[in-house]
């Protein structure tokens, strides 16, 4: 029989309600029968009307909700409660689960006698599945979050957070201690507060707006500001201080993160090392230069053509090679001491160069490579003689040293717009790509070098880029392996 024809004589008003009404609607009898349930139920728990009028609602009930759920009707029909409300699950005919919020009314008659219940079913599935997906979401998000606080305060590394209007936003422990140490007074939290911070060279305090914090919040991003903090400079800590902008999504400014690396080891190391290297370059220096007077001396009062002269000869440029070895280990400690390293005045860059080139000549024939130049016969500039010799000489070197019997090494000099262009090019073996940023580095060797066991300390391109900067200068690589390298100096006139 059809539910309809079971449903007691109600109001047309009501009946059109309940067909028409998008909410689950049924009629419960008080034993748990479906008297009558509307389209909107049927579809939402997947029956058809006969199947809804042959069940209960104990049937279709979760079995886990199905205890507060009678509980609840026991209630209504002992005249507890005449309604009641709960979220439970139900059981769809296709084995599915349904969350729905059910409202429950229970009508007596005039005697006070339960008639029916009329129940009222919202389906919460998507709802709930929604309110489970932001709660995994917020899950991901929180764990995310403590796994970040966590990396943020066990690194090594000073990690701050500036407001665009200098607040301190976040910190980690790290950068709390530098402050500790920069700020031993305590600190307000605000970019630009001085303190015992000073500059790389440690010979003044910083001002309010050299700090680092207070040129990032201007917008400015940097890497490795050198900074000193520490009122007693035998216990001051050095650090290294990058920084990047943080904007917004159009792109305004919102604030700025930095990183201060604690590099003091780094640098004392460094210290030690060039000390070391200047002590033993002037010890070496004293008995170099009086082996060398008495191989000059020998080398005079020797038959040219004897094998002893031959000797002594080669005793001598091995000698002289030593001396200028030394020579560019202290020229090296002399020039990150921060020592001045030129010393300018009018020189024919044109002669520097030819006289180069000839002392390069006897090394490039024994090497079987051929040394090509083409430049001005003048070239008149503002600069150290001696020092620009030094770096003709040293880029020789280099091209000499890398190129293959047979190869040549092309020197040009020029003039554009005021500034002096020196080239030195070789067809040789070329740099390793992933090394080129390297070359101009204190004893650096690339793998080249090692390959070919080519003699050396690895400064020379160092000092060449050490007397170009002293001059205003640039200096540039480029290289192909297989192919070759070409260096390029420019100086100003």
């Amino acid at each position: 029989m059809d539910a309809r024809t079971r449903m007691p004589e109600t109001d047309d008003l009501w009946r059109l309600t309940m067909d028409h009404s998008p909410v689950g609607m049924a009629i419960v009898s008080p034993a748990g029968d479906f008297l009558t349930a509307n389209v909107a139920l049927c579809d939402m728990l997947g029956y058809d009307p006969d199947e809804m009028a042959a069940l209960s609602f104990q049937e279709i009930t979760h079995p886990e909700d199905l205890a507060i759920d009678v509980r609840l009707v026991d209630r209504a029909l002992a005249g507890e409660i005449s309604s009641y409300r709960i979220t439970k699950r139900y059981i769809r005919a296709d084995g599915s689960t349904l969350i729905g919020d059910l409202s429950v009314a229970l009508l007596r008659d005039s005697d006070g006698l339960p008639v029916h219940f009329i129940s009222q079913i919202a389906d919460l599935t998507e709802r709930q599945a929604f309110v489970e997906r932001l709660d995994a979401v917020e899950e991901a998000l929180d764990s995310g979050q403590r796994q970040v606080n966590a990396l943020f305060e066990s690194v090594s590394v000073g990690l701050l957070l500036v407001e665009a209007d200098g607040r301190y936003s976040a910190s980690n422990r790290c950068q709390r201690e530098l402050l500790d140490i920069a700020f031993p007074t305590g600190h307000l939290g605000r970019a630009g507060q001085t303190g015992f911070v000073y500059d790389a060279g440690q010979q003044h305090e910083l001002a309010s707006g050299e700090f680092p914090c207070t040129r990032a919040t201007a917008g400015e991003e940097f890497d490795d500001v050198l900074i000193w903090i520490g009122e007693d400079p035998d216990t001051r800590r050095a650090l290294s201080v990058s920084a990047r902008a943080v904007k917004d999504r159009v792109g305004s400014l919102t604030g700025a993160v930095l990183a201060y690396h604690d590099v003091t080891e780094r640098i004392r190391a460094v210290q030690v090392k060039d000390d070391f290297v200047a002590t033993v370059s002037h010890e070496l220096r004293t008995p170099l230069t009086a082996a060398l007077a008495y191989l000059e001396l020998m080398d005079d009062s020797i038959e040219p053509g004897t094998e002893v002269h031959q000797h002594v000869a080669a005793a001598r440029r091995n000698m002289l090679r030593l001396s200028h070895l030394v020579a560019d280990l202290l020229f090296s400690v002399r020039a990150s001491s921060g020592s001045a390293v030129i010393d300018p005045y009018r020189v024919d860059a044109a002669t520097v160069l030819r006289e180069a080139i000839e002392a390069a000549s006897v090394e490039a024939e024994g090497a079987g490579v051929a040394l090509v130049s083409e430049g001005p016969p003048s070239l008149v500039v503002v600069a150290d003689g001696m020092r620009l010799r030094q770096v003709v000489d040293n880029l020789l070197d280099n091209a000499i040293a890398y190129s293959s019997r047979g190869g040549r090494v092309t020197v040009t000099l020029a003039e554009d717009e005021g500034r002096l262009l020196l080239t030195v090019a070789d067809d040789g073996d070329g740099i390793d790509t992933a090394e080129v940023g390297e070359v101009f580095s204190r004893f650096f060797r690339g793998a080249s070098a090692r390959r070919r066991q080519v003699p050396g300390t690895g400064l020379g391109l160092s000092i060449v880029r050490t007397v170009v900067e002293a001059h205003g200068g640039e200096v540039s690589v480029e290289s192909t392996p297989g192919v070759g390298t070409t260096v390029r100096v420019e100086l100003p006139r």
